[in-house]
């Protein structure tokens, strides 16, 4: 697999639509996990926790709902995520990228079996660091 960069899109109750329309415009599969299926409960179990688009010529388009409590606003309305199975490398940017800037969750083993960890580079680019099967 390696290692692959993709835009990751949030949105304010409006993933699953957008993800949608993204699919019908570029084509491809979609995947799409929701808030209440990973267990919450409440106004915000059908907003989208994380949506992906795969097309056949190799577009790939991540899409959220903000988790609750948090408002789209400009500047946090797009990640940048980094995914593979390349841990050193992965791991390595992910070092590099928060050195200078704010951890927001720290690289460790996640509920979904994966290594994840989220940071804002000295920019104030957020970053998203996804390692498959490791940890």
């Amino acid at each position: 697999m390696g290692v692959t960069l993709n835009p990751y899109l949030h949105f304010d109750g409006e993933a699953a639509d957008a993800i949608a329309f993204y699919a019908d415009v570029l084509g491809g599969t979609t995947n799409v996990m929701t808030f209440g299926s990973m267990g919450m409960e409440g106004p915000d179990a059908d907003k989208v926790m994380h949506g992906q688009l795969e097309t056949e010529s190799g577009i790939t388009l991540m899409v959220s709902d903000m988790p609750p409590g948090e408002t789209r606003q400009r500047g946090n309305d797009i990640t940048i995520s980094l995914s593979g199975d390349d841990e050193p490398t992965l791991r390595g940017w992910y070092e590099k990228l928060s050195a200078s800037g704010s951890v927001g969750t720290p690289l460790e083993k996640q509920m979904w079996g994966d290594l994840y960890g989220d940071c804002t580079d000295r920019f104030g680019i957020r970053w998203l660091v996804n390692i498959a099967g490791s940890g």
